[in-house]
């Protein structure tokens, strides 16, 4: 089973992060230039204090006709986050994910932020393992014989 260190280990534990007094259109041109769906809050001392996506955007900001130049993002991220630590497994992200419908989870190494993992590198890395599985299904299967009639 595959583990969010794994997974951090492959992709990398670079994040994208913007200041809480950052302004919205700010951190919209952030994740347009990283091409990235959320970015991690971070305070002065870079502790980790909300999450601010594209779903914050639609829903807090676009939707109530407020103008991403003006708004800050503290008054617009979430707060109450989901986090993930780096033993925890890809299954176990899944059904998070899935329960709480984020699509982002920061993880946290000793209360410090150590990455973001993305609905996208859950999904990958679970087809990873199943190939795996398959692979070595198959070669059990052509090498004890029971391939063939």
């Amino acid at each position: 089973m595959t583990t969010v260190k794994q997974i951090l280990d492959n992709k990398g534990h670079e994040t994208y992060n913007v200041s809480p007094g950052a302004t919205v259109f700010e951190a919209l041109q952030i994740m347009a230039d990283k091409d990235c769906g959320a970015l991690m809050v971070l305070d002065s001392d870079g502790k980790l204090v909300g999450m601010f996506s594209e779903r914050d955007y639609a829903r807090k900001i676009i939707l109530h006709g407020k103008s991403s130049k003006e708004s800050i993002v503290e008054d617009y991220m979430t707060t109450e986050l989901t986090t993930a630590r780096p033993e925890s497994t890809t299954l176990e992200l899944m059904a998070v994910m899935t329960n709480k419908h984020v699509r982002h989870i920061p993880v946290l190494d000793h209360n410090k932020l150590a990455g973001v993992v993305s609905i996208g590198d859950v999904v990958n890395a679970i087809i990873k393992e199943q190939d795996i599985t398959i692979k070595d299904l198959e070669k059990y299967i052509t090498s004890s014989g029971y391939g063939h009639q």
